[in-house]
């Protein structure tokens, strides 16, 4: 087993409800389970996302934490959280990276695979 070893895994939801279509405003929650596979404690620190929608628009979002936290994992441990993606298409995608940190005091980027935010029934 690797000592810093973080896997990322993103379940994304169309909110109708809060959608308006007729108004260029589709909605989408994702919900992010953030796991420690190593064998040394990590701690997340910033996370930057590239949203990308139907246009072909790119959109950059950096921050702090996830959330409002900087989760530390413990070897086996997770964190979960839902945020949300406003988009003026029905489809797009995101992707991007966590900053994590050590307990050896040593940052390192966590790859988050690219996923798509679709309104159902809009792919073919």
């Amino acid at each position: 087993m690797k000592p810093y070893d973080v896997a990322v895994a993103v379940t994304p939801q169309y909110l109708a409800d809060q959608s308006q279509p007729a108004e260029r405003q589709f909605l989408f929650a994702y919900t992010v389970r953030i796991t420690n596979r190593g064998t040394q404690p990590a701690q997340v620190i910033s996370r930057h996302w590239v949203v990308t929608d139907g246009d072909q628009n790119v959109r950059e979002v950096r921050g702090l934490g996830v959330v409002g936290q900087q989760p530390l994992l413990g070897p086996g441990e997770t964190f979960e959280y839902t945020s949300g993606c406003p988009l003026p298409t029905p489809v797009g995608t995101m992707r991007g990276t966590f900053l994590c940190v050590g307990d050896n005091g040593v940052p390192f980027d966590v790859p988050i695979a690219e996923f798509m935010l679709a309104v159902p029934r809009t792919l073919h």
